[in-house]
């Protein structure tokens, strides 16, 4: 009995140029499985692949040996790419991302501020093109917890375009004529001043 060849279902996925690509390993951990003859070792790989250009994406990859580990999540991370949106090197407003016991909090930041962040957020913030922004790991450290938790954060994070289309409005209407990072800072000052 033969069957008619199926198409995979699934939206088209986007093929990224390899040349183009950041790989970053974020974090390699050795696994130990005591058997009879003695211990058995196996690694776990999270990678995160971006073009630093607004589009990012992560992997993981378990193997006996760490080549194949960070080959299966650099794999995996390709496949799992999407896009972000970067405004002026930062991102458009503040934004938390929460997986597990993780929560993760990015902040805009002014021209000239860089990346304060730890190692995992940092790799995931560069990799997708992000050169001023401010953040806190507020939950768990666990590596993939943080990494998780950025990513949530980075899919829910919403451009000026995107606001726009959602109120029905003009970009200049959202957008109006301010510093965003400014914005930012001066709603914590005025709520301080009036406290």
């Amino acid at each position: 009995m033969s069957f008619p060849d199926r198409k995979k279902s699934g939206p088209p996925r986007k093929v990224a140029d390899d040349a183009q690509l950041i790989e970053k390993n974020i974090y390699v951990n050795r696994v130990a499985k005591v058997v009879k003859g003695g211990r058995r070792f196996s690694f776990a790989a999270l990678v995160v692949v971006g073009n630093g250009d607004g589009r990012i994406g992560i992997g993981q990859g378990k193997a006996n040996e760490v080549p194949e580990a960070v080959r299966k999540a650099t794999e995996r991370a390709r496949r799992s790419m999407f896009d972000v949106p970067v405004v002026d090197g930062t991102v458009p407003h503040v934004i938390q991302g929460r997986f597990g016991a993780g929560k993760v909090l990015l902040r805009p930041a002014n021209p000239g501020t860089g990346v304060i962040a730890g190692p995992v957020v940092r790799a995931l913030l560069d990799a997708a093109g992000y050169h001023n922004v401010l953040t806190k790991s507020l939950g768990s450290s666990n590596p993939y917890n943080v990494a998780k938790a950025t990513v949530e954060a980075l899919r829910t994070v919403e451009s000026p375009a995107m606001v726009a289309a959602r109120r029905g409005k003009s970009i200049e209407h959202v957008i109006g004529n301010y510093d965003l990072a400014h914005r930012v800072w001066s709603k914590d000052a005025g709520s301080k001043e009036n406290a």
